[in-house]
């Protein structure tokens, strides 16, 4: 498959003198997609009914006469000021009850009928004018759902929409009371219509209550794109995508990637690391100019997940792109340092070798003006070349000599489950405890291993050809997935907090974590203080959580004081009671590799692998070049090489 670069850009902020050279331009250095429209609906519509798709047709015939693909995303960001006088009640609500107000984006509320069937009937406008456009070459629907914490709604939309989606998953408002638990505190309903949004309660609200409004409003997330894919399919073959963004769990994404052809996400590398991730000052001084060595990583292989067709094996393959990639300081995160010379080279080069069909930098031109004023393009705001233009130049030269690169099966498989993040968002029962955080520190260590692996989705229904396949904490395991480790013979490891509560967030009996041919309990659990971690057994500690665990399996790692278990095996399964510090995890997942006929290969520094099929590649994020079985990988450096022959790239 042909890997591309692109770019994003916004013909409305330029004057139209200027379309012709940029195209040009962007064509000269090797582009392929240019997506624009996603921000655009004031001046597609600037007043109701007034529609003035000419300056976007004359966009899309400027790019399309240099050779450009077009990427044309739906407007419904951000809708415009006065659908919010058509529709006074669309604003999304905090938790506090206060309204998420006009003035930047992504105001609206999924629940809001009036607001999604404005949204289908611009979809709708674009879809006829451009789904036969040769042009346009695939499609977005909206632009980062979930970004601003915009996912969950207390409005009275959402409330009126919940109590009908409950109607629907329930039956009955007994069969509601009993799998909620809410002889618990008198909180018995009598009828559907009496439900409530589970905010502004005096303490926490019930557990299942709010997961269940966690599970609902994932759903409308999937609802509201569903309306503008089906649209878009009625007029246009070309594939259709949405951006994920970075840690964002607020709702299930293999759900949307079901309706979609791509998946693609957004990688801001530099930002990312300064707010989206819990390592020390000293880890995040060392990495300020080429983000965290695995967060990119994990992302590119959770999307190629969600952008597996339905139905498809790990070995079919997955359509995913950076949809944004980082080419210099961003403007949004709490510092904003300059990336090292190479690292938009490196970022792209990751991508690619994890599968990615292309990698589209955001954006072409930094605009002087608005909220993002401060944010990097590939060109300054006087046109000249940034940086990143001459990077993505090279990219696109290396690009024509590139083998083909297919990312294959990887070895091992880790599971990632959104449902899993929305239970543990809702009973923590610790500070620090997060699902995303636990599943992440599994990846890089396994990474830091020299281990390429495959993100799974939790009804994994087929396990064959994994040697080593990981759930920590995913709180209920599904059928599927149970039924798949039954008929597995090689090693998986599951926990902590794996299989510990029901759907409706009750404790099962059994107790957890009830894996037939396991005889594991946890018999209680207990999360730890930041300064009473519990020495392990040859080194490392317990951090954050553990558990007591009972049971016949054998005993392969334990505390230091007392010889408690903190892991069991039976046969290829074993369960996992603790979180493990880095030491401690290290050691474990390196026994944890041999076991499953693998080897571990303990990278330095910032330096990772990546084995795609017939290629390796060797990326270091390290500001120093790095040595490795002889080769040496240049600071924010790339190498490739074909595994048998060794011919370097």
């Amino acid at each position: 498959m042909k890997r591309t670069l692109g770019t994003c850009y916004y013909p409305e902020h330029w004057p139209e003198s200027e379309w012709q050279r940029d195209a040009a331009r962007m064509a000269g250095i090797g582009l392929t997609w240019v997506r624009i429209g996603e921000f655009a609906w004031s001046r597609l519509e600037p007043r109701p009914g007034d529609l003035r798709f000419d300056w976007l047709d004359r966009a899309i015939g400027v790019l399309g006469a240099v050779g450009l693909k077009v990427v044309l995303g739906t407007p419904t960001a951000t809708p415009p000021r006065w659908m919010l006088d058509r529709h006074p009640d669309m604003l999304a609500m905090d938790a506090e009850g206060r309204p998420r107000g006009f003035g930047s984006r992504r105001h609206y509320c999924f629940s809001h009928d009036g607001y999604r069937a404005e949204s289908a009937r611009i979809t709708r406008l674009l879809a006829e004018r451009y789904g036969a456009n040769n042009h346009v070459a695939a499609w977005q629907t909206d632009n980062e759902y979930g970004c601003h914490d915009t996912v969950i709604s207390y409005s009275d939309a959402a409330r009126t929409a919940f109590r009908a989606w409950c109607a629907d998953r329930y039956d009955s408002i007994e069969a509601l009371n009993a799998a909620w638990g809410n002889v618990f505190w008198s909180m018995d309903y009598g009828s559907f219509d009496e439900i409530g949004l589970p905010n502004l309660t005096v303490t926490e609200p019930n557990p299942a209550h709010a997961l269940a409004f966690r599970r609902f409003s994932s759903d409308q997330v999937a609802r509201f794109n569903a309306v503008q894919v089906e649209i878009i399919r009625e007029h246009s073959d070309a594939p259709i995508s949405h951006n994920y963004m970075g840690r964002e769990v607020a709702f299930d994404h293999y759900a949307t990637g079901r309706q979609m052809e791509i998946a693609t996400w957004d990688s801001y590398p530099l930002g990312f690391l300064e707010d989206r991730l819990e390592d020390d000052a000293t880890h995040k001084r060392r990495y300020a100019r080429q983000g965290d060595p695995d967060l990119q990583a994990f992302h590119h292989d959770l999307y190629r997940a969600v952008g597996r067709r339905p139905g498809g094996t790990q070995d079919a393959p997955a359509r995913w792109w950076v949809m944004e990639q980082q080419p210099g300081p961003v403007n949004w995160a709490p510092c904003n340092p300059a990336p090292l010379p190479g690292m938009a080279r490196l970022w792209a080069w990751e991508a690619f070798a994890h599968g990615a069909e292309a990698v589209c930098y955001f954006r072409w031109r930094q605009v002087p003006f608005a909220q993002e004023q401060m944010h990097a393009g590939m060109l300054r705001p006087d046109s000249a070349p940034a940086r990143a233009y001459h990077e993505a130049a090279q990219v696109a030269q290396e690009l024509v000599s590139l083998p083909d690169v297919e990312a294959g099966q990887a070895p091992v498989g880790l599971v990632f489950d959104y449902a899993a993040a929305w239970a543990w968002q809702v009973q923590p029962q610790g500070q620090g405890q997060d699902y995303f955080r636990l599943v992440f520190e599994t990846y890089r260590a396994l990474r830091k291993l020299g281990q390429s692996v495959d993100i799974l989705p939790p009804d994994t229904g087929d396990l064959s050809g994994y040697r080593l396949v990981l759930a920590p904490g995913a709180v209920t395991l599904s059928d599927p997935f149970k039924a798949a480790i039954a008929a597995h013979d090689r090693q998986v490891i599951l926990g902590p907090r794996t299989n510990a509560k029901t759907a409706e967030m009750h404790i099962p009996v059994p107790l957890p974590p009830a894996i037939p041919g396991l005889d594991v309990t946890v018999a209680r659990v207990q999360s730890l203080r930041a300064d009473m971690a519990v020495p392990v057994a040859g080194g490392g500690h317990v951090t954050l959580w553990l558990e007591d665990l009972e049971g016949t399996a054998e005993v392969v790692l334990a505390t230091a004081e007392d010889s408690q278990p903190v892991a069991m095996r039976s046969g290829s399964i074993t369960y996992l009671g603790g979180w493990l510090d880095e030491a401690a995890l290290g050691r474990f997942l390196t026994d944890a590799v041999q076991q499953a006929g693998l080897t571990p290969t303990p990278m330095p520094g910032g330096l990772r692998r990546r084995q795609a099929g017939a290629t390796e590649f060797l990326i270091n994020y390290d500001p120093d070049p790095q040595q490795w079985n002889g080769i040496t990988v240049p600071a924010a450096g790339v190498v490739w090489r074909a595994r048998s022959s060794h011919d370097r790239g």
